[in-house]
């Protein structure tokens, strides 16, 4: 059976604390992500971008607070939110002798979508990947691996889009790939949300920028008219 996939055009964090052990990763952290804007999260190490990014995509939970993904909640609703998720981790992690059409159509299973051939296609293409679709992704660069990735995520259709320090070890012209799939994300009317030490990047792509700062939001800017 297919889980229904979430449909909401903003995610909100209200209030959002998270504690491992002795240790505070998020205190009260409130913000709103919007359908059709990037968002960058920033800071410096241990200033919990990646917490939030993975309370984001269902992976952990809050220890207090709550996130609202339009009108779902987790854990009622986690399936119908994590359908609806797309991310993009540090790390590819595809399994390193298939290829891009046989990860792409296994995910495809995954999601129980229809005539996914077709889809795998068009997301392929998107991702400049088809001359490169039965090619082994062990053999693929950083750059090709990222774009793998980025197919992937984008492969049912998500309403939230997630990037976690997308441009590390990328090229000068893989980036300039990646803003045009964030900007394609954007233009979609995706959520769009990126972790990233990249400010240059970050001044480039990102509508809302958010400095973390200790587990709190330090700062606010919008970084587009």
């Amino acid at each position: 059976m297919v889980t229904p996939r979430a449909s909401f055009d903003s995610v909100t964090v209200d209030r959002v604390t998270r504690v491992y052990g002795v240790t505070r990763a998020l205190a009260g952290v409130s913000v709103t992500f919007r359908a059709g804007e990037v968002a960058s999260l920033e800071g410096g190490n241990g200033a919990g971008k990646s917490t939030l990014l993975g309370i984001l995509a269902t992976l952990s939970r809050p220890t207090a607070g709550e996130v609202r993904w339009g009108d779902y909640r987790m854990p009622d609703d986690r399936e119908s939110i994590r359908a609806a998720v797309g991310l993009v981790a540090h790390e590819a992690m595809v399994y390193p002798d298939l290829t891009p059409r046989e990860s792409l159509a296994l995910m495809a299973s995954l999601h129980g979508l229809d005539e996914p051939r077709a889809r795998i296609e068009v997301v392929l293409a998107g991702a400049g990947l088809t001359a490169l679709g039965d090619r082994p992704a062990r053999t693929f660069s950083r750059g090709q691996l990222q774009r793998l990735a980025v197919a992937r995520a984008e492969l049912h259709d998500p309403t939230l889009v997630l990037f976690d320090e997308p441009t590390t070890g990328l090229d000068a012209r893989a980036v300039e790939r990646l803003e045009l799939d964030v900007a394609r994300a954007r233009s979609r009317g995706r959520i769009v949300v990126l972790v990233t030490h990249d400010a240059g990047f970050a001044e480039r792509v990102a509508d809302v920028r958010i400095t973390l700062e200790r587990g709190k939001v330090a700062d606010v800017r919008r970084a587009r008219g």
